[in-house]
Order: structure tokens, then C-alpha cells, then sequence
């Protein structure tokens, strides 16, 4: 018997190499290669082969070239998830060929929600829902205690991608979820199932399927202790759309963001809550995040964050004290810990606010992750708010980038930001002078500022 080839391949980019090294030469990035068993070139011929055969026989499938200029450019048709927050970071909702990687920890909701998903597209269209981790029955009972109409869903315990591609064939749905992809295996791959090369393959054959059938395919994806989805890197080249859910063990919220997507924008937020009867859609989330003590506390302000194409209103607060060690301490939670580094050199360069002896703890409510710059003159704020023991109003909000030279940088989409915080009842805005808007708000305030020094003015009215 030959003796099989190996192969050792960046889980992180997808690159393969003859032997294993300790840095990956097109990522840089160091113990990422992982060895995998090659199959022969007649047997992924034959797999190839066999799986392009199947497919063949449907209508729809593109087997010639066209013009670009012949090409339709004609809205992509999308249908409904049922949800409008889950359409939202979708783009929109399902696009017909589209495939979907949704990631997440375990228990934060990802089975629930395809769940309750295919259960509602089920009485529209075909719909199957293959499940490679939990028997019929487990699945079965989660609908009954959910009180989801089971009727049309078709189910499958499954985990051979060819055997799913043949009763694919014999139903033809029009949207298939996989639960999930690293339980998934092919026969013509020699390796275990949620190996690099069983998941970069049976990916491959399931986004083939999608595209050359119109059918929708929804993955689910294990994560690493990081947050990171598990897997090869180009797991999340092959897709069109990932998305990420998360949500704390003590909080009954779960935020779906979306990481990757080719028809609709990037970052966009969704918000939901976990009850006793599913996942239930947040139709306001600046009002679950705003969710304020009565009393005014020092360190704590309102600041608006921009999510995919909305604004989104979020508490932020700073706790700052004297600290005990020679090295004080920089915590953050949902804010980037290098950047709240940067804001405390420029407070004392141009603010004349000396930290070097505090500790300073930072915190956004809520469990939002703040990715964008906007934050950074509220995050100011609240830790002058802190240090000095003084309350800020509780209808006031802040915005703002801060540069190293102290300036206040203009934002995207300010305008927009200032009016969803009117709509929620702030009376008082301090914003880049950039941002201020041309027309009066009404019942608002805006006061436009340059340099920092002019916006702890306007903040603290000193």
C-alpha cells in the first residue's frame, strides 16, 4: 500500500506547504500550519467530477460566458428571514445562491435562531434544516418548547455531504442550513471531520451547490477561545456573508454583527433578546443601552456610535482612582485599550489632566464593542467626569475624533447622529464644529468646537 502524501496548510490564509515551518510566509503568522493527508488527483477528480455531474441536471445552472455589458443589472431578488434585524445585517435579507457562515459561542443562540428562521420560511417555500450535532429529536423538542409551527420544515441527521447534496437533489429546496460545517465530512477527503481540508472541501462543494442552484445555504461555525471563527481562513473567503453572534453568559442580550458581506454593508448591528420563547428582534437598541440610574453618577455619558447604516445610542463609563502600583492600571471593556492609552497623553498635553497615578477603567454598557473613532471625546469626558468627581447632565451627548495635536475631528454621518439623539430626548450636544448642522434642530443644542481644551470647556461650562 502507497504511503499517503501530506501536506501542511495556514489555517489562517489557506497557503500549503511541503513542510512544516514555524511562520507562514504569506501571513506571517507564526504555528498556523496544520498537516492534512492529500488525497490522489484521480480521486478528487472523481469527487469533482461526480458532485459538477449532479449538479448539471439543474435549471439555472451557468455553464457558458457573457458580456459584461449584457449582464443584468437588475436589483438582486432577496426574500425575508422573518426577522427584519437579522434582514438588516444581512443586507436586506437572503439572496438566492447566497451562503451564509454564522458563528458564534456556544449557547449564544445560533441553532435557535435558524430555527425559528427556517420554521417561518418553511410555510412559504422548501425548506431543509440538516443537522450534523443534535438528533431529530433534540431539535424537535427545542420547536415545541419554543412554540414554533413545525409543518413543511423538512429535517436530516446528516453529516456526509454527499449524501445531503442527494436529497438535496431529490427535494430541491430553496434554502438549506448546515449545523454545523466543522461535523462535516466528504468521502473522497482522508481526514477527520473539522480538519483544514474536510472543512475547505465540503465548503467548497456546498458553496458550488448554492451558486449553480440558486439555493441559500446557511452554515453554522464553531468559534476559538479568541471569538475568531474555528476553521481555515479561507472558509471565510469562500462565503459571501459572515456574521457573528454574541452575547455575555449574564446578559440576556445577543448582538449579530456582520463581519463580512458582499451585498449589503459591513458592521452592521442587530440586536435581540433571549426570552423563554426564542430570540425576539430589538426593534429601538438605544433604548436597551440607555437604560440610565436616575441619579447622575460621575463618569458617565452618552455618546453615539455609528453600526452598519444606523446610529446607535450607548452609555459610556470611566471609573478613575488612585492606583496602588508603580504601573497603573488600563482597563477596557468594549473599547480599544490602545487607543484610551492615546486619549490619556493627549488629556494631559492639551487638557492639562495629569493620569500617570490612576488607574483608569473604562467601560461601554450594554456589551457593544466600539469599532470606530467617535468615541473619543466622550471617552474624555467621562474620565475627566471621574477624576474629578463631578456629574455631567443626563441629557447631554458627545462625539467626537481627538487628534494627537488636539484638535476635534469631524465624524461620518454626525448630523444623523445628533438628530437620533433629539429623538430620544437630549437637549444638549457638544460635536466637531464639522458636524454642527445647518438647520436648527428643534429642542436641541449644538455646540461645534475645535480644540479640545474649547470642548472640556462647552462639556463642564467652566
Amino acid at each position: 500500500m502507497a504511503k499517503a502524501k501530506t501536506a501542511f496548510v495556514c489555517t489562517e490564509c489557506g497557503t500549503d506547504y511541503a513542510k512544516w515551518q514555524g511562520q507562514c510566509q504569506a501571513c506571517k503568522a507564526w504555528n498556523s500550519l496544520s498537516e492534512i493527508k492529500l488525497t490522489s488527483s484521480k480521486t478528487s477528480a472523481r469527487v469533482a467530477a461526480t458532485q459538477d455531474a449532479k449538479l448539471s441536471g439543474y435549471a439555472g445552472a451557468t455553464t457558458g460566458i457573457q458580456d459584461l455589458a449584457d449582464i443584468d443589472l437588475s436589483d438582486v431578488p432577496r426574500f425575508s428571514s422573518g426577522a427584519s434585524e437579522f434582514d438588516r445585517v444581512l443586507g436586506g435579507g437572503l439572496v438566492p445562491g447566497g451562503v451564509v457562515l454564522i458563528g458564534g459561542h456556544p449557547g449564544a443562540g445560533k441553532s435557535t435562531l435558524l430555527l425559528q428562521t427556517m420554521c417561518y420560511l418553511a410555510q412559504q417555500q422548501a425548506a431543509l434544516y440538516v443537522t450534523g450535532e443534535e438528533s431529530l429529536q433534540q431539535v424537535a423538542m427545542r420547536a415545541k418548547r419554543l412554540g414554533l409551527p413545525t409543518q413543511n420544515l423538512k429535517m436530516l441527521s446528516e453529516t456526509n455531504v454527499e449524501s445531503i447534496m442527494q436529497v438535496a437533489q431529490q427535494m430541491l429546496p430553496k434554502i438549506i442550513v448546515i449545523d454545523s460545517i466543522q461535523v462535516m465530512h466528504l468521502d473522497g477527503v482522508e481526514s477527520a471531520p473539522g480538519s483544514v481540508s474536510q472543512v475547505r472541501e465540503s465548503a467548497a462543494v456546498l458553496t458550488r451547490f448554492a451558486k449553480q442552484t440558486q439555493t441559500a445555504v446557511l452554515l453554522v461555525g464553531h468559534v476559538t477561545k479568541d471569538g475568531t471563527l474555528a476553521g481555515p481562513k479561507v472558509l471565510e473567503h469562500m462565503v459571501d456573508c459572515s456574521v457573528l453572534l454574541e452575547g455575555s453568559e449574564d446578559s440576556r442580550f445577543r448582538t449579530l454583527r456582520g463581519m463580512k458581506n458582499r451585498f449589503g454593508a459591513v458592521n452592521e448591528l442587530g440586536v435581540f433578546a433571549m426570552l423563554e420563547n426564542g430570540l425576539r428582534e430589538v426593534k429601538n437598541p438605544s433604548s436597551i443601552f440607555l437604560n440610565r440610574s436616575k441619579q447622575p453618577a460621575a463618569g458617565s455619558l452618552v455618546m453615539v456610535v455609528w453600526e452598519g447604516t444606523r446610529p446607535l445610542l450607548v452609555e459610556l463609563q470611566a471609573l478613575v482612582d488612585d492606583s496602588a502600583f508603580s504601573n497603573p492600571k488600563r482597563v477596557t471593556v468594549g473599547f480599544d485599550h490602545n487607543r484610551l492609552a492615546m486619549l490619556l497623553a493627549v488629556l494631559h498635553k492639551h487638557g492639562g489632566l495629569l493620569t500617570s497615578d490612576q488607574d483608569v477603567y473604562l467601560n461601554v454598557v450594554g456589551g457593544v464593542k466600539v469599532m470606530e473613532t467617535s468615541g473619543d471625546l466622550a471617552a474624555i469626558a467621562a474620565v475627566v467626569s471621574s477624576f474629578r468627581d463631578q456629574a455631567l447632565p443626563d441629557n447631554l451627548v458627545v462625539l467626537g475624533e481627538v487628534g494627537l495635536s488636539g484638535e476635534i475631528r469631524p465624524v461620518p454621518s454626525g448630523q444623523e447622529r445628533i438628530i437620533e439623539a433629539a429623538k430620544h430626548g437630549f437637549i444638549k450636544a457638544v460635536v466637531p464644529k464639522g458636524n454642527c448642522p445647518k438647520k436648527k434642530i428643534e429642542g436641541m443644542e449644538v455646540i461645534g468646537v475645535d480644540r479640545l481644551s474649547e470642548a472640556l470647556d462647552a462639556i463642564f461650562e467652566r
